[in-house]
């Protein structure tokens, strides 16, 4: 017969054979051991990585372009109002300036302050006139520029 403690020795051996042997099966695989194995396993992962990035630029570059397609004509659209918005405001600017040289070289505007507005090509005319006349002219004056639509004399003519 065995004896109680020779069961219980047995047993913790058997125990811890077990255990030894569960343990060397949950092992990871060994890493590589060679120049060339460990040459071959960074190849390996490098195509994993460059595989990863390749599908993720093309899913940006598929999102990119959805996205211009989408807002690409809103853009446009507005670079159109824009350019047009600024060729209007260089022109008016350009109405102005023209009216007031052409004012300018009147002898009988020219030593008068006639302040000259340009809104969308319309001409506002404001200020003093010496007489009638001269008033009519700067009226004509400003008719006659390029690009002017309509004008608004509001030249007061001065009394005595």
């Amino acid at each position: 017969m065995i004896s109680r403690m020779s069961l219980r020795t047995c047993a913790s051996a058997i125990a811890l054979s077990a255990i030894a042997m569960a343990m060397s099966g949950c092992q990871k695989s060994p890493e590589p051991t060679t120049v060339g194995q460990k040459v071959d396993a960074a190849i390996d992962k490098t195509k994993d990585v460059a595989a990863d990035v390749r599908t993720e630029a093309r899913t940006a570059l598929s999102d990119a372009q959805t996205r211009l397609n989408q807002d690409g004509p809103k853009v446009e659209q507005r670079a159109k109002a824009a350019a047009t918005l600024t060729a209007k405001v260089i022109d008016d600017a350009a109405i102005t300036a023209q009216v007031s040289a052409g004012l300018a070289r009147d002898p009988d505007l020219s030593a008068i302050k006639i302040d000259v507005d340009t809104k969308d090509g319309a001409v506002i005319l404001r200020g003093p006139a010496p007489s009638a006349d001269a008033r009519e002219r700067a009226g004509q004056l400003a008719r006659g520029v390029l690009g002017v639509v309509s004008v608004d004399n509001q030249l007061v003519v001065k009394t005595g």
